[in-house]
């Protein structure tokens, strides 16, 4: 723990983007709910159809990265490879439906989000890192309102220790006043703190499952937090 006194003004704070400031995880769920009922497997209960599914998701993160188009082949192979009759093109139409509706869905911010930031970014430097498609994640802040509160905005194709390396060295940050601020222990918290940031993890209950990962423990002269709420910051920045 810190103490609870605000820390200086001359602090950096790295902030995710999906399920820190809006809601993301929960639309891909019932996009994932949709496209199990419209697969209707017979043989395959819907837990193994989504083991299944994360399968295929980790295979097209790895060639494609991360994104809409990704999550939209992703059901499209899966339906192919488990789909016990021929595919057709109402089929594909339908799927394809599926993640269609997430790109159009209004962003929910979750709560204290605008307030918080809106007063920290007047004590400090304030950068999103967000991981996934360039044009989606820009478009998802423009529409958030929240844009103007950032000095700094990094779309990375994948957040480990290496990326945050290259942001601190890229934004000349000092690691030991430098923040990593999300909900993905294994995309947020961890390769923070291997890459010598301080982190703080507000966990989000709809965290997606490929994210999940037991937390580190913060090594000799670096920190992590734990705060219930993003409003929270406000208190120790």
């Amino acid at each position: 723990m810190i103490n609870t006194q605000r820390l200086s003004s001359s602090q950096t704070l790295l902030i995710d983007a999906d399920d820190t400031l809006w809601e993301n995880n929960i639309y891909f769920e019932q996009a994932i709910a949709g496209f199990i009922s419209l697969l209707n497997h017979h043989t395959y209960s819907p837990e193994e159809v989504r083991h299944h599914l994360n399968n295929c998701e980790h295979e097209t993160i790895r060639q494609r990265g991360y994104g809409l188009k990704s999550f939209r082949m992703s059901l499209r192979n899966c339906f192919e490879q488990l789909s016990t009759e021929p595919v057709t093109e109402e089929k594909h139409h339908q799927i394809a439906s599926f993640a269609d509706a997430i790109a159009t869905q209004e962003i929910e911010l979750l709560a204290g989000v605008a307030e918080t930031l809106a007063e920290l970014t007047t004590r400090h430097r304030i950068i999103l890192v967000t991981k996934g498609d360039d044009w989606e994640q820009r478009d998802k802040l423009e529409r958030s309102g929240l844009k103007p509160y950032f000095h700094g905005i990094e779309v990375l194709p994948e957040k480990h220790s290496d990326a945050y390396r290259s942001l601190r060295d890229l934004h000349r940050c000092d690691a030991s006043s430098t923040w990593m601020i999300g909900n993905s222990p294994r995309s947020d918290i961890n390769p923070a703190l291997e890459a010598g940031l301080n982190a703080i993890f507000i966990p989000h209950a709809n965290t997606w499952m490929l994210e999940h990962e037991e937390l580190s423990a913060a090594p000799a002269g670096q920190t992590f937090l734990e705060l219930p709420g993003f409003a929270h910051l406000a208190t120790h920045f």
